[in-house]
């Protein structure tokens, strides 16, 4: 149940703040879209939300008002909040721009990152592979994310974290719950484990290499559904 995540562990937050009880819930929300129980065109109002998410709406409709901010919904007067659609040329982009950015920033960690840091992320990295055998879409994205954001802070760049989670959010990868079903999900989720032997290997060619196929294997899955 997705209402479950609302208590849980939350999705990482920039620069180690912790969030907010308003963040929690956007979680929430995105976990939702990223699983698809909220689809694409469906409407739904905060109070419904609230009551299927077992909170209160005021919350739910402040992030639903950051979630449209993020273009993950459109407000519907009367009504409540539209789950949008994310077009092809939108993930197009949203991949050339993360590549753009996380492909040298990560080479670059094969250099200057530390070994403890990189063994920090194993067990994130283990997680995301756990997820994927056993269909849990939602754990897998949370680790997913704690994963790459977590590798690119090793880089000191704030803002360049920022900019990331942020394409993340507006991808988000509504209808994985497919892929499960095709069996296509465990072979992304290994790459991350491939992503760190190659930075503890300080080959600089082995992790462009696996990042360029990881983020090319994001976006075919993207593409798939």
């Amino acid at each position: 149940m997705v209402a479950q995540r609302v208590g849980g562990p939350a999705l990482p937050a920039v620069g180690g703040k912790k969030p907010s009880y308003r963040e929690r819930v956007a979680d929430a929300l995105r976990a939702a879209l990223i699983a698809g129980e909220l689809r694409p065109g469906e409407v739904h109002s905060a109070p419904a939300l609230a009551a299927r998410f077992g909170v209160s709406a005021t919350p739910v409709r402040e992030a639903l008002l950051d979630l449209a901010k993020e273009g993950l919904v459109d407000t519907v007067p009367n009504k409540g909040f539209r789950v949008t659609a994310v077009s092809e040329k939108q993930l197009d982009e949203y991949t050339h721009i993360r590549s753009l950015i996380e492909i040298p920033t990560t080479v670059g960690l094969a250099v200057s990152a530390a070994p403890a840091d990189l063994a920090a992320l194993r067990p994130v990295a283990q997680e995301i592979v756990t997820a994927a055998a056993a269909g849990d879409l939602i754990a897998y994205v949370e680790a997913d994310v704690r994963f790459h954001l977590g590798l690119l802070a090793l880089a000191g760049n704030e803002h360049l974290v920022e900019v990331v989670g942020d394409l993340r959010k507006r991808s988000r990868l509504y209808g994985l719950h497919a892929l499960v079903e095709a069996g296509r999900l465990e072979a992304s989720a290994e790459e991350h484990l491939e992503i760190l032997d190659a930075l503890v290997a300080r080959d600089e060619g082995a992790v462009r290499a696996v990042m360029t196929r990881h983020l090319g294997h994001v976006r075919g899955l993207w593409a798939a559904e």
